[in-house]
């Protein structure tokens, strides 16, 4: 299906945590992440917050040199302007807010840090480069290290419950549902977070679904500047993957 759409390069890792079925199309290889960086970073603001060297209260203040263009709101508020911490992680996720992802990348100590810290998490191609909205694509992540990341998340393995809860109730609050939503049925639920620049579109989330079984999944799609069939070959795979998944008994695959 992927390889019907010419021009575009796909990349996906796929894993469900009760049955071990997985789906991993270059899924080991570096893809530019987009705003998918938003979700390791969100993991560290969390990671602060429960080592005590941040608190959700905290007042963040908007420097001219942390504002940032193209998605979220923040960037149209006058230079100065103070919001708190958990205001700014919010917004870097549910709407993709620039601004306040470098206000949160700044907080915790700058990329190297942060780096560094991924690395630690076995992160192998997640690198923040460059501030954002990195419309280069400058910043890198893979389909396996975003699925593996919110497999840990959900497990409780980086996390206090406290803040895994918290950071999975900002995902589910991603305003943009065009992605891997959109293969879901209704009865199934999604914390996710996306990522869209010219070169390449993103999706990575976990799913929990009816028949209690959940997986995660990351789909990254590298495209001519801006083509829509990206989008669209993400929603077919996610539809794809969720019909098998949901299923109580999985079925053997062709010898």
């Amino acid at each position: 299906m992927a390889a019907a759409q010419k021009g575009l390069t796909p990349g996906m890792y796929f894993l469900n945590a009760d049955t071990g079925a997985t789906l991993d199309i270059a899924g080991d290889q570096a893809f530019s992440a987009a705003s998918t960086i938003k979700v390791p970073v969100l993991l560290a603001f969390f990671q602060a917050i429960d080592a005590g060297e941040v608190n959700l209260d905290d007042k963040l203040v908007m420097r001219p040199d942390l504002i940032a263009t193209e998605s979220g709101t923040m960037q149209y508020q006058p230079p100065g302007t103070e919001f708190s911490a958990l205001e700014t992680a919010q917004k870097m996720i549910t709407i993709s807010d620039n601004t306040a992802t470098n206000m949160l990348i700044d907080l915790l100590g700058g990329a190297d840090r942060l780096n560094r810290q991924f690395r630690g998490w076995g992160l192998k191609h997640t690198e923040i480069r460059n501030p954002l909205p990195d419309l280069d694509g400058t910043n890198t992540i893979s389909p396996q290290d975003l699925s593996n990341l919110m497999l840990k998340l959900s497990r409780g393995e980086l996390l206090s419950i406290e803040s895994r809860d918290q950071t999975l109730k900002i995902m589910r609050n991603t305003v943009t549902k065009t992605l891997l939503p959109r293969g879901l049925d209704s009865a199934a639920s999604i914390a996710h977070k996306t990522g869209d620049i010219g070169s390449i579109v993103g999706d990575t989330g976990l799913i929990e679904m009816p028949n209690g079984q959940r997986y995660v999944a990351t789909v990254m799609v590298e495209r001519p500047h801006n083509d829509p069939r990206a989008q669209e070959l993400i929603r077919k795979i996610s539809r794809m993957t969720y019909k098998v998944f949901s299923q109580k008994t999985q079925p053997e695959l062709p010898q």
